[in-house]
């Protein structure tokens, strides 16, 4: 936190980002440059990391997944289309705005790849969930393109906050989706316990008592308020959510509550260290954070598709 805000094109000490934050002078150009733009940069980041960790892991978890992403099963693209609904028939030219749309798009392509997944044979088994969402995510991804393509409007206000970026959010915005986002995150942690019962497998897990309608309900709520809440704030990121979970995987085992609880502080890092990151490469320009994100989480994506354990699945 404290090097999201002193580096940039401008570099501050870290002492004058302790006194703009705390004691602030009016008129000092340091202490503006803290307080409006990268402390309101620096709690999207934060905020957004912390609601793809979590969703990723949940993701993971209730389809036994490796690969579960929101942005590999067409949650992050249904928010999209929505957004870009509400941009080009409702209106909407703010984060504020789109937040509402961002959520019933979330919604409405989580309902939609569980529902194609769990239809014919076999229920919803994990590559059925995957493909079911790679053909959401294609189909949807034509209509945006139909939508922009036939308003350059929309396209205008559209593409600024498709890349993935945490410049030009307020606090204002955060403060609209930060209850959302808790309540998110408390259902992610009630799922704990069941996530790891849902990890041995539906036939075991029922063996034990556990409800897989109510696990599998809570679950989606939970998803659907994170990756709403992070699409409204920061755009369609990708890869946070793929990689955090593995990363706290390999420091923690397989205990679903141990595991959210390191994607909660996981997340944020991931995020906010690639913001950073692009703002140095490119100097006295940027790079956005989802740029630097994708760089990072597509090899791993590569890595994850040549492991035994996705040709397992």
């Amino acid at each position: 936190m404290l090097l999201s805000l002193a580096v940039g094109s401008r570099a501050i000490a870290p002492s004058v980002v302790l006194d703009a934050v705390f004691a602030p002078v009016a008129g000092d150009t340091d202490h503006v440059v803290v307080r409006d733009l990268r402390v309101p940069r620096t709690v999207v980041g934060l905020l957004a990391g912390l609601a793809l960790g979590l969703a990723g892991s949940i993701m993971q978890g209730v389809t036994r997944n490796p690969l579960a992403d929101p942005g590999l099963l067409g949650v992050n693209a249904g928010a999209s289309l929505f957004v870009v609904v509400g941009i080009t028939f409702f209106g909407a030219t703010q984060p504020e705005a789109f937040v509402w749309f961002a959520f019933a798009g979330a919604a409405a392509a989580t309902a939609a790849v569980y529902a194609i997944g769990a239809s014919g044979r076999g229920g919803a088994t994990p590559v059925k969930l995957a493909l079911s969402g790679a053909a959401l995510t294609a189909a949807i991804t034509s209509l945006i393109t139909l939508l922009l393509v036939t308003n350059l409007d929309t396209l205008q206000i559209y593409r600024f906050w498709a890349v993935g970026s945490l410049v030009g959010r307020d606090l204002g915005t955060a403060g609209v989706v930060l209850p959302f986002l808790l309540v998110g995150a408390v259902l992610a942690f009630v799922t704990s316990r069941s996530l790891n019962v849902l990890s041995l497998g539906d036939d075991v897990a029922r063996g034990l008592g556990q409800s897989l309608v109510r696990a599998r309900v809570t679950s989606a709520l939970a998803i659907v308020l994170l990756c709403g809440s992070a699409t409204a704030l920061a755009g369609p990121l990708v890869f946070v959510g793929l990689v955090v979970p593995h990363i706290a995987r390999r420091l923690v085992g397989s205990d679903y509550r141990w595991i959210l609880a390191y994607s909660l502080l996981l997340g944020p890092m991931l995020l906010v260290c690639a913001d950073i990151v692009g703002r140095l490469v490119a100097p006295p320009g940027e790079l956005e954070a989802g740029l630097v994100v994708a760089f990072l989480g597509a090899p791993v994506l590569i890595a994850f598709a040549r492991s035994s354990t996705v040709k397992s699945l």
